[in-house]
């Protein structure tokens, strides 16, 4: 129900007194003391509360640790003085065995002396003493910021309960305790979204930003319209759904781990606090050590952002201001044009930084290269493609995702070799699994994609084209000389044509010249602005077309983004729902990555391997050590260098 109006205006201090008085007017604290933080609370006995603060430690989004009282202790001092937890809370949760049994106004009747125990009472009165209380930040404690922001709240707007989800991902278990994730929902503006993360990213008592925007099938919610705890919000036109982690973790961590007894607050019945909501940093917990952390200070860089990176399903994504703009910087590097072949007119902002945000939330990647453009010669391959396949693939293994290389049957056996010479000089760590497409009839792309041609189950998630042949207007494939290479070419582009139409497989699509697989994105900028272009022009789209004054220099730029998205701790976050020990990369996990990013070495290696197996230049027909007519030193070696600077710092490790 909508409080009255007069309650607005009241303090923590004079609600809680209400409270204690049982007035009838506050059935939630949702809309009420703006401007301080609001407390979950969970009660355990004294036997459990070293399980769950580490429980708490290990799942810092949903269960911020305000406050872990003494045992039997009731009042709270460091968040609100003249506080007393068994009655300024309107509605308690009580649990026998894990088991929900009763709802009360008070506890104080939990408090009372066995000696002088009512009849009604159980055999768990008296037994106070032995409780230790929680107090975990709550997301109303963000809304009136919100509000202030100018972002609509809908809950309070519609006088109901914010939305409450059990979700389907787990929480990282902590002794006896172990459940899943639960989220709040609030749905805002598509227009509003980089608001509502950058103010609720200033307030991390009260959950930190959003875990999840899009699609709640994502988290495992099937039915917005009913929420586990809660009520109902509806979406307005325009909206989009956003989730917080919630406070409400707890009781699912109540009722997985059974204890005897316990407490909760009711959900959206919180305990309010003395703590203004833009919190002194004293009572922050400090940032743990690792890449990019966050100081109490809330280093304006480190403000996350967020980027549409799928519509089906529709996903949100967010990296910091840090991150995005040392990913711009590696754009703009591979956007240098030294061989002068027009491609800064294709140039489109952020199709890099929105690539690597798809990739990062990916499991199994594919990519394909291959560029037939000499067809006089065997093999008619060219340079670019392959390196920049697999430095991409080098880093995404190293990340822990699945990688498979699809390439044409007319060159399975000269790059199973490449790869195994990559594998004995190191610059792959291990071989990956080499396939071939082939079109055997109008549903061989979708078996392709999918587990026995079912589109709910995708083999992969993210399909990547470098330097890949791509189809064009009239059917065929040309060089950027206008000859029709067809008959060397498989057609994997009926890879991206069913994907478009899959749920949860996105494309991106590298290329230098717009005759490229998914640069049919760009068909139109291609077509008039560049040589042949109304010919030559690929007319099969990517989700994201990244341009590169050289192809392969757009695969390092994948790598090294990918490197910045994992070590940037509001992506990382994200990535994880807030789950897990923030911020801690392991120096072991660190090294690695960087061992796996690419490099003036490896790249001079790879190159040097394709020349052996008769691979030639792109623009010049050349065998030797040069991509697109380009010589490896110093124009790519100094690329590779630059990017490396970028992603790394002024100095650049000995890889």
């Amino acid at each position: 129900m909508e409080q009255s109006n007069d309650l607005h205006c009241l303090s923590p201090a004079e609600l809680r007194l209400l409270i204690r008085q049982g007035d009838p007017r506050i059935s939630t604290t949702t809309g009420l003391a703006n401007g301080y933080q609001q407390a979950n609370v969970v009660i355990l006995p004294n036997h459990l509360a070293n399980d769950f603060e580490a429980f708490c430690r290990k799942n810092p989004a949903p269960l911020p640790l305000l406050y872990r009282s003494q045992s039997g202790e009731t009042a709270c001092p460091p968040l609100a003085r003249h506080a007393d937890i068994r009655t300024d809370i309107s509605q308690y949760y009580v649990y026998e065995e894990g088991c929900l049994v009763n709802r009360v106004s008070s506890l104080q009747s939990y408090c009372t002396h066995p000696r002088i125990a009512s009849e009604q009472q159980t055999e768990h009165h008296g037994q106070w003493a032995d409780m230790v209380c929680f107090y975990l930040g709550c997301s109303f404690g963000f809304e009136g910021r919100l509000k202030k922001a100018g972002v609509p709240v809908r809950n309070v707007e519609q006088g109901t309960n914010v939305s409450m989800y059990r979700t389907a991902v787990p929480c990282i278990p902590a002794g006896v305790f172990s459940c899943p994730l639960v989220t709040t929902m609030r749905p805002i503006p598509a227009g509003m979204l980089n608001a509502a993360v950058e103010v609720t990213y200033l307030n991390p008592l009260a959950h930190g930003a959003p875990v999840h925007i899009g699609d709640p099938a994502l988290l495992g919610i099937q039915d917005l319209s009913k929420p586990d705890y809660g009520e109902r919000v509806e979406l307005q036109p325009g909206d989009v759904t956003v989730f917080w982690a919630c406070g409400v973790t707890a009781i699912e961590a109540i009722l997985s781990s059974k204890p005897s007894l316990a407490f909760s607050h009711a959900p959206g019945c919180m305990f309010l606090t003395d703590i203004p909501d833009s919190s002194p940093s004293s009572l922050i917990p400090p940032p743990s050590e690792g890449v990019d952390s966050p100081s109490t200070d809330h280093n304006l860089e480190l403000i996350p952002l967020c980027f549409l990176v799928s519509h089906n399903p529709l996903l949100y994504s967010l990296a910091s201001q840090r991150a995005v703009a040392k990913i711009r910087q590696l754009e703009t590097i591979i956007g240098e044009d030294p061989g002068q072949r027009g491609i800064r007119a294709l140039f489109v902002q952020d199709e890099l930084l929105r690539s690597c945000l798809a990739l990062s939330h990916a499991f199994s990647v594919a990519i394909t290269t291959g560029f037939p453009t000499h067809y006089m010669h065997s093999p008619p391959d060219e340079t670019d493609g392959p390196p920049g396949a697999i430095a991409m693939a080098t880093m995404l293994l190293s990340l822990g995702k699945q990688v498979t290389l699809v390439t044409d049957r007319r060159a399975l056996e000269m790059n199973r070799a490449i790869i195994d010479e990559a594998v004995r000089t190191g610059v792959l760590k291990t071989a990956i699994p080499l396939i071939t497409f082939e079109d055997s009839g109008p549903d061989s792309a979708l078996h392709f994609l999918c587990h026995h041609g079912d589109p709910s189950k995708p083999r992969y998630d993210h399909l990547v084209a470098i330097e890949r042949s791509g189809r064009a207007g009239d059917g065929n494939y040309y060089n950027m000389r206008g000859i029709n290479i067809k008959h060397l070419v498989d057609p994997i582009d009926n890879l991206f044509i069913a994907a478009k139409d899959l749920p949860g497989i996105t494309t991106t699509g590298i290329g230098d010249g717009g005759n490229e697989l998914g640069m049919g994105k760009l068909k139109e900028k291609v077509t008039t602005l560049m040589p042949n272009g109304g010919l030559i022009a690929c007319v099969v789209p990517a989700d994201y077309a990244i341009t590169a004054g050289v192809s392969n220099w757009g695969g390092y730029a994948v790598a090294c983004g990918l490197y910045l998205l994992h070590t940037c701790p509001s992506h990382q976050r994200y990535r994880k729902r807030g789950l897990g020990l923030e911020n801690t990369i392991p120096q072991e996990q660190l090294q690695d990555w960087t061992a796996n990013l690419p490099s003036v070495d490896k790249e001079e290696s790879i190159l040097s391997t394709l020349v052996r197996f008769g691979i030639r230049s792109g623009k010049t027909g050349h065998l030797a050590m040069e991509v697109d007519g380009l010589t490896f030193h110093p124009t790519h070696s100094d690329i590779i260098t630059r990017l490396l600077e970028v992603t790394l710092g002024s100095t650049t490790p000995n890889l």
